[in-house]
């Protein structure tokens, strides 16, 4: 596994911002952790990546000690703050050489030659930082954290203020990077959780609260139960879907369309059935998904 963190708890004066925490990340994953403001997302993050030091628990990242070396996990990792901190006054091949500089990498120019192209900076390379837009400057903040070809990529909030289109941009790049990174992201964006995450953590209250794939916690928060949705083309009668065995409720949107829900198996087959016997014609008969939104609303109430 690439991060094993167990029982990390960390108090900010009285407040518990980490309240004896517990997971592990396997190597190749993208894992995203959710959380209302200040559920302890950040705090998780500066703590694996030795910005921080917890009061109780153990850190490892590829198995060394992070409260232990210190040094030597920060060349494992590449973290990108939420506030992406830039020097504005630094054209962006002058501060990707200034980072390459603190890892002691050698080959640097081919290294940043090769940073630029993976990142899409081609164009803004002779730029000073502050002259680009936000979506670049978060482009260039993945470059330093790439620089030095680490192992683990740390992402807090890679997405945060950008335009609809800069997210799709930084999203296919997070999406072209993790197939040889183990990646661990926050976000508020819960589309982009489900779009980009092999597996989600909701934190809450400083506590682990679902742990799981995106289609996995949409399942669990329905109970086992199924919700479809049919329109006929003609005015229909509910009543004769009552019959069929496992629905257990039956709601009217119109005269002609229908919610129907029940168990775990799926109902679509037998709907089909009463509609043919009873000659009824079906413009739509299609599943209800729960939504990654409603889920997160639901468990963190």
């Amino acid at each position: 596994m690439s991060i094993l963190v167990e029982s990390v708890t960390k108090m900010y004066g009285n407040q518990r911002a980490l309240d004896s925490v517990s997971f592990t990340i396997n190597a190749g994953e993208i894992v995203g952790i959710l959380g209302p403001n200040g559920a302890g997302k950040s705090t998780m993050m500066k703590i694996i990546t030795g910005f921080l030091h917890p009061e109780e628990g153990m850190v490892l990242v590829n198995g060394v000690d992070v409260g232990e070396n210190s040094l030597e996990i920060r060349s494992m990792i590449g973290y990108l703050p939420e506030n992406n901190p830039l020097y504005s006054d630094l054209y962006v091949s002058e501060y990707l050489e200034y980072a390459a500089g603190l890892y002691h990498l050698k080959a640097v120019g081919s290294r940043i030659k090769e940073m630029i192209g993976l990142t899409g900076l081609e164009r803004e390379q002779h730029k000073k930082i502050g002259a680009l837009s936000k979506g670049y400057r978060q482009r260039v903040g993945i470059a330093q954290a790439l620089i030095h070809d680490p192992s683990v990529l740390i992402l807090d909030e890679p997405t945060s203020g950008l335009d609809p289109t800069q997210i799709v941009e930084i999203r296919q790049l997070i999406r072209n990077i993790s197939t040889e990174k183990t990646v661990m992201l926050s976000t508020h964006i819960l589309q982009e959780a489900e779009a980009l995450c092999d597996r989600i953590m909701i934190i809450n209250h400083g506590k682990i609260i679902a742990t799981d794939s995106p289609a996995n916690i949409k399942s669990f928060a329905t109970h086992g139960s199924q919700t479809i949705l049919v329109e006929f083309e003609e005015p229909i009668n509910p009543d004769m879907f009552f019959e069929i065995h496992g629905v257990t409720g039956i709601r009217c949107v119109s005269d002609r369309i229908l919610t129907i829900t029940g168990g775990p198996n799926d109902l679509r087959p037998l709907v089909f059935r009463v509609a043919v016997a009873n000659r009824l014609t079906i413009l739509t008969l299609k599943k209800q998904e729960s939504s990654l939104e409603n889920v997160f609303l639901e468990i963190t109430k």
